[in-house]
């Protein structure tokens, strides 16, 4: 089966194939660095991660380009707001979008075009559409692009052409859905412009771009200059950015090049909180640096992000996050437990089941990225193969290369924390090591943890095997495995 995606641009599942094979150019709408990205900006960031790297092991080679807004509406009226030069005001929310990507296993993009050091791009972009006609000067100083001189806007977003409002502008980057009219390239300075350092120099006007020009100029710049090419082959974003964003690129794009802009077009689904959209603008937001203080690993939340296709919505609740925590635990057990495996040919009938799963899971992800389905398999491939474990199967080639599949591609496992410690190293405190549970710190909960283990070796020396089965039962409670092993050390895992 070969790779199909749904294509947005025709509302069908197409079968994929690129310009010029094997190469892939994929372009992603990257945040507005105004504030902190919010896990729903990531749910469609892991969704492009996932896009990516099954591209990546399909043997083909990506060449992806992610953007930067760092001007725009938002960002200059938070820098001013808070006094700031606007370039001061957001490098530290792209340096902690970075931070916030590589915690999340996120496979960095090959380039990171920033909208302010793009400007000649952009100018270059509307003088071509100011010759053509396409564009022009509003009496604000601005200038628009007519989308009554583009026949065919709006098959995006498949809008009624017949209730545009030709000739009316929108200044603003974004306006609400259902209401297009002729939209801003370029926004003669005002004196906030100015404050902040957001205003060039251009022949048609001292100002700044629009939101929408940004991402014209820096896609068509990147694929242009490297390929020669003025069409992607993929361009991914949120099903938010479908309009007014990506209708007004293509537009702009494609009456400047006379090429289609982008062959497929990938749009994620929102992340609800209680039914609604994460928004700032709702406040029910919440960034990756609150799901790492509340000690939730990458793991868990790509779990959670593949549970749900990338073209529904995403519910996110305290009971879904702990559902998939644990099912990212048992993953990275399994990836534990394994390792140690020989590079042979390990059991006939364990190398038979890595085959038939590995088959399966690309199967389904090679139709439109079917992760719930493949993440499923591969729970059940777990399931299935921690039994011949158990009856001292060996793995081999086969079991790692299917591993190495799922952690190509998902990477949604927590590796499990486990000191090995022999049985005399445990230091049993004198003071209750107390049974309400942990401590918060860490570090502090693994020695509460080990002290409760030495507890039960000393319980397990005095034949008070009850006593040992209520401590690894008070241990498991809170999130942790006593394992004793042959050799006569023992294992403390965190789950």
């Amino acid at each position: 089966m070969a790779l199909t995606l749904y294509n947005t641009l025709t509302r069908r599942i197409e079968p994929f194939a690129p310009l010029a094979p094997p190469r892939v150019t994929l372009y992603t709408c990257g945040p507005t660095v105004w504030n902190y990205a919010h896990i729903g900006n990531f749910r469609t960031f892991l969704f492009e991660d996932l896009l990516r790297r099954h591209l990546e092991r399909s043997g083909y080679e990506v060449f992806h380009v992610m953007n930067l807004t760092d001007v725009d509406d938002r960002t200059i009226k938070a820098a001013a707001e808070q006094g700031k030069r606007l370039a001061e005001h957001t490098e530290p929310y792209a340096v902690a979008f970075f931070k916030d990507r590589d915690y999340l296993r996120i496979k960095p993009a090959h380039v990171y075009p920033r909208a302010t050091t793009s400007i000649p791009a952009m100018v270059k972009l509307i003088e071509i559409l100011l010759a053509k006609g396409v564009a022009y000067r509003g009496e604000d100083g601005s200038i628009y692009f007519a989308i009554d001189k583009f026949p065919t806007y709006g098959r995006l977003s498949q809008l009624d052409r017949r209730e545009l409002k030709v000739g009316a502008r929108v200044a603003s980057d974004e306006y609400g859905k259902d209401d297009p009219r002729d939209f801003a390239l370029w926004k003669k300075a005002g004196p906030l412009d100015e404050q902040v350092g957001a205003a060039w120099d251009a022949p048609f006007g001292r100002g700044r771009p629009g939101w929408h020009i940004e991402c014209s100029a820096m896609a068509l710049h990147e694929v242009g200059t490297r390929f020669g090419v003025e069409t992607l082959d993929i361009h991914c974003g949120g099903v938010d950015h479908i309009f007014p964003h990506h209708e007004d690129e293509i537009g702009q794009s494609e009456a400047a090049t006379g090429q289609p802009y982008a062959r497929y077009w990938l749009h994620a689904a929102f992340l609800n909180v209680k039914g609604t959209k994460m928004s700032k603008r709702f406040g029910n937001i919440l960034t990756v640096l609150d799901l790492q203080e509340q000690g939730v690993d990458a793991g868990a939340f790509r779990h959670l992000a593949f549970s749900t296709h990338y073209r529904q919505e995403l519910a996110f609740t305290d009971e879904a996050l702990a559902a998939a925590a644990e099912g990212a635990r048992r993953l990275g057990e399994f990836g534990a437990r394994i390792a140690v495996a020989a590079p042979v040919a390990g059991s006939p009938r364990l190398e038979h089941l890595a085959d038939d799963f590995l088959k399966e899971f690309t199967v389904a992800l090679d139709d439109d990225l079917n992760a719930p389905q493949a993440l499923a398999r591969t729970h059940q491939f777990v399931r299935d193969a921690n039994r011949a474990l158990d009856r001292n199967e060996v793995p081999g080639v086969g079991v790692q290369k299917a591993w190495g599949a799922v952690r190509a591609i998902l990477d949604c496992d927590t590796p499990p924390r486990i000191d090995v410690v022999a049985a005399d190293q445990f230091t049993v405190r004198e003071e209750p090591a107390g049974e309400d549970g942990p401590p918060a710190d860490r570090e502090a909960a693994m020695a509460w943890a080990k002290n409760w283990a030495g507890r039960r070796l000393q319980a397990r020396e005095h034949r008070d095997f009850a006593e040992a089965d209520r401590i690894r039962k008070l241990l498991q409670d809170h999130g942790f495995e006593i394992r004793d092993r042959k050799d006569g050390t023992v294992e403390v895992v965190r789950r």
